[in-house]
């Protein structure tokens, strides 16, 4: 059985890099003879979307205790395992939580604790300033969780007909 080569001619447009290359820098010229967007940061700031989900935060009761209840819904339903919670119980059968961690490293900012947390207590936030300078620094405990301040977010608006 013998190999035969089939010869395709093809046109050069079809062919030549040139006219690809010439239009990708056409596009770069462009580009750079347009007005620039800068923001002068940290004097302005970008306006986020309400639904904009940031770091999280844990709201609390009126005497300064935490609103969660130690239920364990929210690391079963966290899709990333960033969720570390030991339940409590004290003498009168209050659950609390012992432990309560959130490693923001591993969070996939879904929202998911929020919409599952029957206290309404945990809360992504509209913050998005989270540098530091350890790996550590991004595990949250339950003390640091109740001291963020920043606006919850708005996952969705239920008053919105489309549900968006």
């Amino acid at each position: 059985m013998a190999i035969t080569v089939k010869r395709v001619s093809r046109h050069v447009e079809q062919t030549s890099y040139v006219k690809a290359t010439l239009q990708g820098m056409a596009s770069t010229l462009k580009q750079m003879f347009e007005p620039k967007v800068t923001i002068q940061y940290p004097e302005q700031r970008w306006e986020l979307s309400p639904r904009w989900r940031g770091t999280h935060r844990m709201l609390t009761k009126e005497d300064g205790k935490a609103r969660c209840v130690a239920c364990g819904l929210c690391p079963s339903v966290c899709p990333s395992n960033c969720i570390k919670l030991v339940p409590g119980e004290d003498e009168n059968g209050n659950r609390y939580p012992l432990v309560f961690e959130i490693d923001e490293f591993r969070c996939i900012f879904c929202g998911y604790c929020q919409e599952v947390c029957p206290e309404d207590a945990i809360h992504v936030g509209q913050h998005y300033e989270n540098s530091e300078y350890s790996r550590e620094g991004h595990v949250y405990d339950l003390e640091r969780l109740m001291a963020q301040t920043h606006p919850v977010s708005t996952l969705w608006d239920a008053t919105d007909p489309r549900g968006e």
